[in-house]
């Protein structure tokens, strides 16, 4: 089973890196605008919770990074200054889930992009979050299991983005089912989980879309990370579960959508329930349900694995599609983790030789900026990159030190916190002052480049703008493209399957940490997967290695006089 699956996780990948060349299937596909799926889930009939909206003053990311990442279970936080060690309250939880994948802003920039004429009306206006997505899909559906110590009635709840609000789906504590589907044991009562809704993202990327959204997960979750490190509480991420008995307690169809991340949370002790639930009263008894399934008790409800939460999410799209390919690869990676600890190491990037070509020591006081700030005015650059003046090194060290500090395993993998890194992040310098253009891999233990790759023939940005197959980046203004790699099979061969959602989450939290350091610098950054990997790692020198690049950050400056509009909510 464990053999059969990699072989079908190893197909598909092979065919993402190799879509440059040959297109994937579905050929010549057209996206239907008209019946796109909405962008925010709700479950039309379901009591709201109304969540705190106010925004923390948050540390600044020099703070974060000086001090570490979030503390582990009862791990103290090393560094100057740490916060105390707190639990999460609803007020806390609130500002994690608005200020990661809430809806923050309207937005209008003059760029590239073919839509932007549309753009002005309502019916395609862009809202700004303070996670990135590709293609600004956000396909990722936050759902809370509330067990007896939440600051809310027991249940299952639903995070609506579009609205900020909690939406109950069922009344009853069923924590031990998500409980009972992890491979750790866990002493929390209520948890977060983070399933994917593959629709959500396939109508546009079709067959590619499970590369894309397993990236957006870990970015997400490289949110969590900074805002758990933000409050000094601990956020411990779990991707080695069994998702099944969750995606019958939230009543999706596995293929269609899936639990993919949990995250227990622990609570502050808050006044009871019903004095922060003000929804409690107007939640029915569900007609015909299982015992605390509805009305205004909080028992635990009996059965768990019988039960489902008690409405449906609305679907905005009249035809709903299923890609094969799609739906073959999520049954594969998601075939249980078996994990053997000792291996895990031997699955981090080899070492490399080479003269170290030292940076510039990173830029602590252009950190100095709230992490609620960084997120909220967050954004992709798109075609707004403009030279001169060009990116300096030390802003590009700046960006890559505060990138590979949030690289780490779940906390499920039974991996000690210094184990080996799963990425590297790679350097392809075009247009930096105080840095030769060429390839680089970079090394943060030294906070040094080695040496990869000459300039190519002709210059890197016409190296650059030959490999890009999209047409919204002009490479001649770009200062560096950052790439992210790993070693795909050799993490096969440590996780199983379940790898490739490991090594994606690693990767799409390394670029959210890209995008934090590039917005507090005030430098233009742009997460892409439109280059043609297969010339990109021959130019790092990758071929006859294992490595694998997988995605790519553009790095750059953005003109000062720009047509932009920011509408904060």
């Amino acid at each position: 089973m464990q053999q059969e699956a990699r072989d079908v996780v190893r197909d598909y990948t092979e065919a993402v890196f190799r879509r440059a060349r040959v297109p994937m299937e579905p050929l010549n596909f057209e996206v239907d605008w008209v019946d796109q799926p909405s962008r925010h889930t709700a479950y039309p009939g379901a009591p709201r919770v109304p969540l705190p909206t106010d925004l923390p003053e948050l540390p600044t990311l020099r703070d974060l990074f000086t001090r570490g990442g979030p503390p582990q279970a009862a791990d103290v936080v090393t560094g100057d200054d740490p916060p105390p060690a707190a639990d999460w309250s609803l007020a806390r939880l609130a500002a994690l889930l608005r200020l990661s994948y809430g809806v923050l802003d309207r937005r209008m920039t003059v760029n590239w992009n073919q839509d932007i004429a549309k753009r002005a009306h309502f019916d395609y206006a862009v809202w700004g979050r303070g996670t990135a997505s590709g293609g600004g899909m956000y396909p990722v559906e936050l759902y809370l299991v509330a067990g007896a110590s939440a600051p809310l009635l027991p249940g299952v709840y639903h995070y609506d983005t579009g609205r900020h609000v909690l939406q109950r789906l069922l009344l009853g504590d069923v924590s031990d089912t998500v409980r009972a589907a992890l491979a750790t044991t866990e002493d929390a009562d209520s948890f977060l989980l983070a399933s994917i809704k593959f629709w959500k993202n396939s109508f546009k990327y079709n067959s590619f879309c499970y590369h894309v959204v397993t990236q957006d997960l870990g970015a997400l979750l490289g949110s969590w990370d900074l805002l758990a490190s933000a409050y000094g509480v601990p956020l411990r991420r779990l991707l080695c579960f069994d998702p099944a008995p969750m995606d019958r307690l939230l009543g999706f169809d596995s293929d269609d959508q899936s639990v993919f991340a949990v995250v227990p949370v622990r609570w502050t002790a808050d006044p009871p329930p019903a004095a922060s639930d003000p929804a409690a009263a107007s939640d029915p008894p569900a007609a015909g349900g299982p015992a605390g399934s509805g009305g205004g008790g909080a028992a635990p409800v009996p059965a768990a694995g019988d039960v489902q939460v008690r409405y449906t999410a609305h679907e905005r799209s009249r035809r709903v599609r299923r890609f094969a390919t799609v739906s073959e690869v999520h049954r594969a990676a998601a075939v249980p983790a078996v994990i053997a600890p000792e291996t895990v190491p031997d699955a981090a990037p080899r070492e490399l030789p080479g003269a170290p070509v030292e940076l510039p020591a990173p830029l602590l006081d252009r950190l100095d900026r709230p992490l609620s700030t960084v997120l909220a005015t967050r954004s992709s650059s798109f075609g707004r990159f403009r030279r001169p003046p060009e990116l300096t090194a030390a802003e590009l060290g700046t960006a890559l030190a505060f990138a590979a500090a949030g690289r780490h395993h779940p906390a499920d993998a039974g991996l000690p916190a210094d184990a080996p890194a799963l990425t590297r992040l790679w350097v392809f310098a075009n247009h930096v002052d105080g840095l030769a253009a060429g390839g680089y891999a970079y090394c943060p233990r030294r906070h040094a480049l080695l040496p990869a790759g000459p300039e190519p023939d002709g210059g890197m940005s016409a190296f650059l703008q030959q490999q890009y197959f999209l047409t919204n980046y002009t490479m001649g203004q770009v200062g560096a493209v950052l790439a992210i790699s790993g070693r795909l099979d050799a993490v096969l061969d440590a996780y199983g399957p379940r790898g490739y959602r490991i090594l994606n989450a690693e990767i799409g939290a390394v670029a959210q940490r890209a995008y934090c350091a590039a917005t507090a610098q005030r430098v233009g950054c742009g997460a892409v997967l439109g280059f043609d990997n297969v010339s990109m790692d021959t130019a790092l020198g990758l071929d006859g290695t294992d490595e694998r690049t997988v995605l790519f950050l553009l790095l750059g400056r953005h003109p000062d006089a720009t047509a932009d509009l920011a509408y904060r909510l």
